[in-house]
């Protein structure tokens, strides 16, 4: 089964245009959304590794987006994509859990690295919840 990230912002163009890098310059399929409650419906049914998201969007903004699938899944990165950055909304991202935060117009590069690297992070966080549930099932460390 494929990796997968969940698209959303309130622009059409841009849930096109992630949606086709991602099908042409990676391996992960894509699901996109442009209703922030959706997104976070879909994330609590399971099968996404990565959320990117915009900031500034009607109904949710990103940051409640994030705060909302923090409490559902606390290892799912969220890399923001906006217009809108601030050093200020950054650093409130960051904050509250977000994985990354890239301003538009961004380079193709810069998108697929930062997925990359998001998705590495994911696998190895999973990994290491995997291991720490294996040790605590064994009995815990010797010593």
């Amino acid at each position: 089964m494929a990796d997968k990230i969940l698209l959303l912002d309130d622009e059409p163009d841009m849930l096109k245009l992630l949606g086709m890098i991602i099908r042409e310059k990676t391996r992960y399929e894509s699901v996109a959304t442009n209703n922030p409650h959706e997104a976070v419906e879909l994330v609590k049914k399971g099968g996404f590794n990565l959320v990117i998201t915009d900031l500034k969007m009607p109904g949710l903004d990103g940051i409640e987006v994030l705060e909302a699938l923090k409490k559902w899944d606390e290892d799912i990165p969220v890399i923001f994509v906006t217009a809108y950055g601030s050093a200020e909304s950054a650093f409130e991202a960051m904050q509250k859990g977000g994985f990354d935060f890239i301003t538009k117009p961004f380079k193709k590069e810069q998108i697929l690295f930062t997925i990359e690297k998001a998705m590495k992070f994911a696998a190895l966080q999973k990994e290491n919840k995997r291991l720490k549930e294996q040790l605590k099932a064994s009995g815990g460390a010797q010593a």
